[in-house]
């Protein structure tokens, strides 16, 4: 970038990506120094680590400048140096130094930390703003820091004045072509980095510290943003892949589970559940997946307020679930959780990444005993990826969306809720009776052929805004989580009176569940109380109703309902039959984006990024945590099942097999 490419018009924008090099090659020295005995320093490797810097720091500094260029390029001669000119360059130009300051001020306690540029942990840490804030105030000198890159950006100010920058700036009368050429190439960099340059490609080296310092800290950030997801290996204790795998496979070693390959890095098993007395079932399967419903909004499992008094019914009249967990904190976690009978891994759920499709989960079990398979969703489908997910792992979908699902390749049909269809909408999609009301009509539609269905239905009343139709329920719409869920009952109570005069009733099991808790956040980094959820399996067929306390998760409902429908599959599931769970088996897998807990008993262990591990007793009477002494075979037992599901999933493990 030389001064000819320049013009006068351009001497401010020139200096700021000057300041801008200048800094980062500063933080690039900063960070080989800080770790030079670790660092490849072979003369040829330090020179290339800095040249892939150099470039992608091009790249990052062409984005923050194509809007002042473009505002440089359109704004006529007669406006040059006014106060309107002055306002804006004064301001993009300060707040442009403030973003990078920041940004390099940022990444030094980030690398202190980590040893690492930003990626995923610190687009996590937007999520958890207030523990970071009060973190980052407990651990460094807030006002200091603070006041020092005020100085600094009055020094850098005053620097640029001495330069004659501004001056140039606002007194040039550079013409519109010679403005175009730099502006053009600057849109010409943002575009080809944007779309074409992916953040690993900055790992070239062996060395992980040069591929680390090779790499820009803005740039990694909106590359994690994109494609927020963890590595586990790199983040998280590990052992020996081996190891892992021959002690989860353990832990199914009950009677009726055969492994195919005994020896191979899969949990690749046969499960029997038939004999000539307790011979497969096929009734319709309809899943209700319930937003945010917590356990303690139950009165049989606690509350006093009733406003669950379906599903109180329900308690007493079903296989009801008392003592199961959520695995994680958002809806795409419990579809991952429900679906795929997976524990969670870090970062993003697996619902929301790139490679979603194709998987192997109970709905192909579903399709191997001749189902038809739907989601349904009140909204649009696209929201966080579910249509891509369901569509991709052949589901039909019915939404409320009239747009494509985001992959083109994918093959499957999808209805829309017509605007007659509906009685009430907000943001989130149409109310729960509606969506119950469309799936009673498709239901009708597939009974008719004879071919049995499974229906996934996501609600979505029990969310805020806590909105819908009046003359419901005795709370007012739209005042609070408790209207939410009285209506959400409310529904569930005349969807299930509907669907008893329907002729394919007897012949139908329901499947009540939440995708997670009304709210994780809690004095602990996992909150076991705020996981604690509901399950129930109502119409089951051959079962009388009773109450199952044993510590169980998300991932079991589905096994527990094949075997309770004597069903043989294939299964690499990592779900459990509850029924047949026996003592030392019971646990539950709970996490949010960075820690992994595994729940046996009172015993939680907790794997953190940085290789940490935590071990707590938790008292369930005041859902506290106090801390244990190390145990290593839960430790070992814990880190077994993260590491063999993101071996799984990394590995293509969890496809369904051609």
């Amino acid at each position: 970038m030389t001064t000819n490419l320049f013009p006068k018009r351009f001497s401010l924008l020139k200096t700021y990506i000057l300041f801008y090099l200048l800094l980062s090659f500063l933080i690039r020295i900063i960070f080989l120094i800080w770790n030079f005995h670790e660092v490849d320093t072979s003369f040829f490797k330090i020179v290339y680590t800095f040249i892939i810097g150099f470039l992608f720091d091009v790249g990052t500094v062409s984005f923050f400048s194509v809007p002042y260029a473009i505002y440089l390029l359109i704004i006529p001669k007669k406006l040059h140096g006014t106060l309107f000119d002055k306002i804006i360059t004064y301001f993009a130009y300060s707040l442009g130094l403030t973003i990078f300051l920041f940004s390099f001020f940022a990444e030094i306690t980030f690398w202190e930390e980590f040893q690492r540029r930003f990626n995923f942990i610190a687009v996590d840490y937007l999520i958890y703003t207030y523990e970071v804030v009060k973190n980052i105030n407990e651990s460094y000198p807030l006002p200091i820091l603070v006041s020092g890159i005020i100085l600094i950006i009055i020094l850098l100010l005053y620097i640029t004045k001495k330069r004659n920058a501004f001056e140039e700036t606002f007194k040039s009368n550079t013409t519109f072509l010679s403005k175009l050429k730099p502006t053009l190439i600057l849109i010409a960099i943002a575009l080809v980095f944007g779309l074409f340059i992916n953040n690993e490609y900055a790992e070239q080296f062996e060395n992980r510290y040069n591929n680390e310092i090779a790499k820009t800290g803005i740039y990694s950030f909106f590359a994690a943003f994109r494609n927020n997801e963890l590595s586990y290996t790199e983040f998280y204790k590990t052992i020996d892949d081996n190891q892992a795998f021959k002690n989860v496979k353990n832990t199914y070693l009950l009677e009726g589970n055969h492994f195919v390959n005994p020896n191979n890095r899969d949990i690749l098993r046969n499960i029997s559940n038939s004999d000539s007395i307790n011979l497969p079932v096929k009734p319709n399967v309809i899943f209700i997946c319930i937003e945010s419903l917590s356990g303690k909004f139950l009165n049989s499992l606690g509350n006093q307020s009733n406003i669950t008094p379906t599903l109180d019914s329900l308690a007493n009249n079903s296989i009801f679930f008392t003592n199961i967990f959520a695995t994680g904190t958002r809806t795409v976690r419990g579809m991952e959780a429900i679906t795929l009978s997976i524990p969670p891994t870090p970062g993003r759920s697996i619902v929301k990444r790139k490679n979603d499709t194709g998987l192997f989960t109970i709905g192909e079990i579903f399709n191997q005993q001749g189902y038809e398979r739907n989601f349904f969703y009140g909204g649009d489908g696209y929201f966080d990826n579910m249509n891509n997910y369901f569509g991709g792992n052949g589901f039909n979908i019915i939404d409320r969306g009239r747009g494509f699902l985001l992959d083109s390749d994918i093959e499957t049909k999808r209805t829309n809720i017509d605007d007659h269809e509906v009685t009430f909408e907000n943001a989130w999609g149409v109310c729960d009776e509606d969506i119950y009301s469309k799936a009673l009509s498709e239901a009708d539609k597939t009974y008719a052929t004879g071919q049995p269905f499974f229906d996934f239905i996501m609600t979505t009343s029990n969310h805020r805004p806590y909105t819908y139709p009046d003359g419901k329920i005795d709370i007012p719409s739209g005042t609070g989580r408790d209207g939410g869920v009285k209506y959400t009952d409310y529904a569930i109570r005349e969807f299930l009176k509907q669907a008893k005069t329907k002729p394919w009733y007897e012949n139908t099991v329901f499947v009540i569940m939440s995708d997670h808790c009304a709210s994780s956040a809690g004095r602990w980094a996992l909150d076991v109380d705020n996981y604690h959820i509901a399950g129930f399996i109502v119409n089951a067929p051959n079962t009388k109703p009773q109450k199952i306390s044993k510590q169980c998760s998300q991932i079991d409902m589905f096994p527990t309902l094949f075997g309770i429908l004597n069903w043989d599959y294939e299964s690499n599931l990592f779900g459990k039959n509850i029924l047949k769970m026996e003592a030392k088996d019971e646990r539950a897998f709970i996490g949010n984006y960075r820690k992994l807990g595994l729940l046996k008993g009172d015993k939680l262990t907790i794997l953190s990024d940085q290789k940490q591990s935590d071990f707590y007793i938790w008292n369930k009477k005041d859902n506290s945590l106090k801390d244990m002494s190390n145990n290593t075979a839960l430790l070992e037992e814990t880190i077994s099942f993260y590491q063999v599901a993101d071996y799984l999933y990394r590995n293509n493990g969890l496809k369904v097999k051609e």
